[in-house]
């Protein structure tokens, strides 16, 4: 299942680069997850934005990471169990992040919605207020800005790999001694939970990394409680 995933992302990459050459289409902004307010959004986005990526370095890392930590795990539950892990870690971190952006642009919303008396904001209304100069352009900067990336769904395969094998060392340059799982798990915790509130409106979806934490710490003490010899 890692392997296949890993294929599916490699392919997803590939062919956006094949469409953007050749037809000009963006399939980052066809299947990347947009804010649920812009009229850019679509259902399908909450499945297909952990499927892309925005170029070599940002998926290198991401499957990368799946590989080390992901054939473990698919080695202990099997890959149907680590299948669901990885598409719920995936949802929490779209959710958490939405949630982060709800909180973020909601007043800006509504005083757009105010300012211009409309009850939703239409692909015109979004492209007026994306002239410079007008009040609202970060908002609308936001709206069309796609979140795209399996960095969540990959956040929670490292927190699971913490959650049962918290004792193993590991190699992390440039830290020049070997470091436990468990406290791995943590520095990220934290260093993705201090970037986050210190950076708002970063290019990167912080919170999205830790929906995936949270989302797969609750699926493993589910699995743990109701499923036997679980770990």
């Amino acid at each position: 299942m890692v392997k296949n995933l890993i294929i599916i992302n490699v392919v997803m990459l590939l062919a956006m680069y094949i469409f953007l050459q050749l037809f000009r289409i963006d399939l980052n902004r066809i299947l990347g997850l947009f804010y649920f307010q812009s009229p850019l959004f679509k259902p399908w986005q909450v499945i297909t934005h952990m499927f892309m990526h925005g170029g070599l370095f940002h998926i290198f890392f991401n499957m990368w990471a799946l590989w080390i930590f992901g054939k473990t795990l698919e080695s202990v539950w099997g890959s149907k169990r680590f299948l669901v892990y990885y598409l719920v870690t995936g949802l929490g971190a779209a959710f958490f992040h939405t949630l982060v952006n709800y909180i973020q642009f909601a007043p800006d919303v509504a005083a757009l919605k105010q300012a211009y008396s409309v009850d939703r904001i239409n692909v015109a209304l979004l492209n007026e207020i994306l002239q410079p100069g007008n009040q609202f352009h970060s908002l609308a900067r936001s709206l069309v800005t796609p979140t795209v990336g399996a960095s969540g769904a990959v956040y929670g395969v490292l927190l699971a790999f913490g959650m049962l094998f918290p004792n193993t060392p590991l190699i992390i340059i440039p830290i020049p001694m070997p470091i436990k799982a468990k406290w791995l798990v943590i520095g990220f915790v934290v260093l993705e939970l201090y970037l986050g509130i210190s950076q708002p409106g970063s290019n990167v979806a912080h919170f999205a990394h830790l929906g995936g934490m949270v989302f797969g710490f609750i699926l493993i003490k589910y699995w743990n409680k109701y499923t036997r010899n679980f770990y």
